[in-house]
């Protein structure tokens, strides 16, 4: 797995995508340890895009990282979102969730996100995959590049708050 995290620069691409589902894989070089690139995954509400959730304001978002933990956002109205649940919590190595994020949460679709990181000399190797498959209204051959433009997005705003103290 070594080699599969290595990066210098930060890489996204759609890996396969078919008929049935999509695969997206993400790769970024951070300049921290991976306890921090981690806790900083954990408080998505202070680097999420808020133009990226159902209230517009990103500090409704929550992520409680154990196992059965909410990706949660609350509405203003009193009502909530669970965008995914966590699957899987190994700090500092690795965090799994189930969820079909934005629109894909209208489709027949199943979803699960991994964060992987690995310590390197300079910081941490932060692979990202995300993984859906089902029915989809939509042709994955269209979703497929908006939902990798929309997760790239992501995690230039993580590196920048991890790396900066602002997304």
């Amino acid at each position: 797995m070594a080699g599969v995290l290595a990066c210098s620069a930060a890489q996204a691409e759609v890996v396969s995508q078919t008929a049935a589902g999509f695969d997206i894989e993400q790769r970024l070089s951070l300049k921290a340890e991976p306890a921090k690139v981690y806790d900083a995954l954990t408080d998505i509400g202070r680097w999420w895009n808020p133009q990226h959730s159902y209230s517009g304001e990103a500090a409704r978002l929550h992520l409680d990282a154990r196992a059965g933990g909410c990706f949660c956002e609350t509405l203003a109205d009193g009502g909530s979102v669970q965008h995914a649940t966590v699957i899987f919590a190994d700090r500092p190595k690795l965090l799994r969730l189930a969820g079909a994020l934005g629109p894909l949460q209208t489709m027949g679709v199943s979803a699960v996100l991994d964060w992987a990181l690995q310590p390197t000399a300079d910081g941490t190797a932060l692979l990202m995959h995300y993984r859906v498959g089902g029915y989809a209204s939509t042709p994955f051959e269209v979703l497929a590049p908006a939902v990798d433009a929309v997760l790239d997005e992501q995690m230039q705003r993580l590196k920048s708050y991890v790396e900066t103290g602002k997304p």
